[in-house]
């Protein structure tokens, strides 16, 4: 056994039941793929209209059609996590984590361990299609600040074979540190944020190097969380010397699309419903544009029924058990280049709202906008505006990821300026690089 499927079970998840459910689910009949997706559907939304007071306060009471439920977003999932479980369900019993915020809406939410369970089935299923399941991981994704939060991230690192860079460096000596790590490991794929490991292509193909020379065991680089445009997949492909493959993922939901060996991104239809609608809430036929609306269909702790997940996308139909991600906007953000010449990445502002906002706090929303090298101007909506003890602790905490003596301003608006599209980016470069 798989030594992270191992930890899971240790941990009461039931693994080898999910494995065996993602089987039975992949070996449905094609013409009978239709009828498992509407039980399903109808078995999640009833399940949670009888046992999640939440889930049936918000769609007051039940629903007609599939298309009168209400649309679920991350601020309406902005109280408490113990009001939203449903019965029988607590944080001992089940697997709870906080979203990135990435959109600017941070919040706890919670999977029953089957459907946790589930999830890395899925997972493992994805990943093996490249041969890289288990395998020793060069690991770009950012890490807790608190003692023990960092030290449990530490040894799920440990038990699940891989390595974490500090995404919060991104320079030049780092990437030499980078280097060294690699030419000293065996590592088998980078798997990590976009534009984290985009800037680490760029500085190899600045200096005429192949990472897969360095490190011959490499065999691919999965990149996740943010949009890869196509000059960054050639930056990697020419840097790495190897596969560059597209995940598509959210946390409090499971994996949602994976690039498959034909470079294709295949939708999980196993454990998800996804549509596209428009801006009045209204389904778009396959191939048009629009926000992707995601239901997760075994989670009964915690109601995930037509989740606006904030992205915009287009889907393609191949076939009856096939559907693809054609197109995915949003998640793609900017540098944040300091004085002193350190570079971090956006999502840098992540983990600071992840420390920052809880599910109690007045914030709702919150962007940062950098005006110049040493400035930055944190715009949020509040009920209230920010006692001076919270904007210190917001100020400590830049200082902590990004360093000391930033000129930082607090404005309160009623409502943040979007998108077009509707999405809230949480963080905007108004200087050159």
């Amino acid at each position: 056994m798989n030594i992270t499927d191992f930890s899971l079970k240790l941990n009461g998840f039931p693994i080898k039941e999910a494995q065996e459910k993602l089987r039975e689910i992949q070996n449905i009949d094609s013409h009978n793929i239709e009828s498992y997706v509407i039980n399903a559907k109808k078995d999640i939304v009833h399940y949670h209209l009888k046992n999640n007071s939440f889930y049936s306060s918000f769609c007051k009471g039940g629903f007609s059609t599939w298309g009168e439920l209400p649309i679920l977003t991350k601020k309406d999932l902005q109280v408490p996590l113990q009001s939203r479980l449903s019965n029988g369900f607590s944080n001992t019993n089940t697997y709870t984590n906080k979203t990135s915020g990435s959109t600017g809406n941070p919040f706890s939410f919670a999977k029953d361990k089957f459907s946790h369970a589930l999830t890395w089935a899925i997972i493992r299923n994805r990943f093996n299609w490249h041969g890289l399941y288990g395998k020793k991981q060069a690991r770009f994704y950012g890490i807790p600040n608190d003692a023990l939060a960092r030290l449990k991230e530490r040894l799920k690192d440990f038990f699940s074979n891989r390595y974490r860079f500090n995404v919060f460096d991104l320079s030049d000596i780092a990437f030499e540190n980078w280097l060294d790590k690699f030419n000293k490991n065996h590592f088998v794929y980078l798997n990590g944020y976009t534009t984290v490991i985009v800037a680490f292509a760029n500085y190899l193909n600045s200096k005429n190097l192949i990472l897969k020379d360095i490190c011959p065991s490499l065999k691919a680089c999965v990149v996740t969380s943010e949009m890869c445009a196509e000059e960054d997949k050639t930056a990697m492909s020419k840097a790495f010397g190897i596969p560059i493959i597209n995940e598509y993922g959210a946390s409090e939901l499971d994996l949602i699309a994976f690039q498959n060996t034909k470079n294709q991104w295949i939708i999980n239809t196993e454990s998800l419903f996804i549509e596209i609608i428009d801006v009045n809430d209204k389904p778009l036929p396959y191939g048009e544009i629009g926000r992707i609306i995601i239901t997760s269909l075994y989670n009964k702790a915690h109601p995930f029924i037509r989740y606006d997940l904030g992205d915009i996308g287009t889907l393609t139909k191949i076939d009856s058990k096939t559907i693809i991600l054609e197109k995915l906007e949003g998640r793609k953000e900017d540098l944040i280049h300091l004085p002193s010449g350190k570079t971090a990445p956006g999502l840098t502002f992540y983990y600071i709202t992840k420390s920052v906002i809880k599910d109690s706090s007045a914030i709702k929303e919150i962007k940062v906008i950098q005006t110049a090298k040493d400035t930055f101007e944190i715009q949020y909506s509040a009920n209230q505006q920010l006692s001076l003890m919270e904007q210190k602790t917001i100020k400590d905490a830049l200082y902590e990821y990004l360093e000391p003596n930033l000129n930082i301003s607090f404005h309160k608006f009623e409502q943040l300026e979007r998108s077009k599209s509707g999405k809230l980016k949480q963080f905007t470069s108004l200087i050159k690089s």
